[in-house]
């Protein structure tokens, strides 16, 4: 990431007239690692006839990977920032690739239909809902509303059986809370990626929650340590973990 896009506080990230700017300067940057770091976890889930939804596509290069990966059912990337998505479009359209629909929406209110999806994905842009929080462990009451409406909006797009993938940073015992609320049908398992450092790939099916064991709440994970490489320090994707008031 260059100097010219980083914003000044983490808060940057929840004001869309910031990534209109910096998307109106940077052609490609791909949050939380591309495909190739996380193929063996994505790879399982697609076949040739699968609709994909990617939410908050940015200017992410996922949806012409998601191409060459043989979906070839639709492939939806929608951005809330009218900037990215004219630059995607015409970045495909430059390169002669079709596929891939590319509209402006809001991942807290998607204009889709119910069961319109097979696959939906995020990567790292629930995470931009958090960066407003001091403490994980209690978020404030409209970060709670705004992912919720988020994950709402996903269950209701999945067709019977369909799949959320979420790659984050952020870790079973700050998400559950959040992926088995009451409503969502959906089974919920991780697993991890990375060299050193990991992310989370968290995969829920629609239709396919086992029943809670009594008491889970109280028996969550402790945090795991980590530790991080050089190169991951450098990486903006870091500062979605921390406070960048403490750096």
């Amino acid at each position: 990431m260059s100097d010219d896009v980083a914003p000044c506080t983490a808060l940057a990230y929840l004001d869309p007239s910031y990534w209109d700017q910096r998307f109106g300067k940077e052609e490609h940057y791909e949050w939380f690692k591309d495909l190739s770091h996380f193929r063996h976890l994505l790879s399982p889930l697609l076949s040739p006839s699968i609709s994909v939804l990617e939410v908050g596509c940015g200017n992410s290069r996922l949806g012409e990977d998601l191409l060459r990966e043989g979906v070839a059912g639709g492939i939806t990337c929608i951005d809330l920032s009218p900037v990215a998505v004219h630059k995607m479009r015409d970045r495909l359209a430059e390169q002669g690739t079709s596929g891939v629909d590319v509209v402006v929406a809001d991942m807290l209110d998607m204009p889709f239909e119910s069961e319109s999806f097979d696959l939906v994905i995020e990567k790292g842009t629930m995470d931009v809902l958090f960066v407003d929080v001091a403490d994980p462990w209690n978020p404030n009451p409209t970060t709670v509303e705004n992912i919720m409406r988020m994950l709402e909006g996903i269950h209701k797009v999945l067709k019977p059986d369909g799949i959320f993938v979420s790659i984050t940073f952020g870790q079973p015992h700050f998400r559950r809370r959040f992926f088995e609320a009451p409503g969502f049908t959906w089974s919920v398992e991780w697993s991890t990626f990375g060299d050193g450092f990991h992310y989370f790939f968290y995969t829920l099916q629609k239709g396919k929650r086992s029943p809670e064991p009594s008491g889970h709440q109280n028996k969550l994970p402790a945090p795991p340590s980590i530790n991080m490489l050089h190169e991951e320090l450098e990486s903006e994707d870091y500062i979605f973990c921390i406070n960048v008031e403490e750096l």
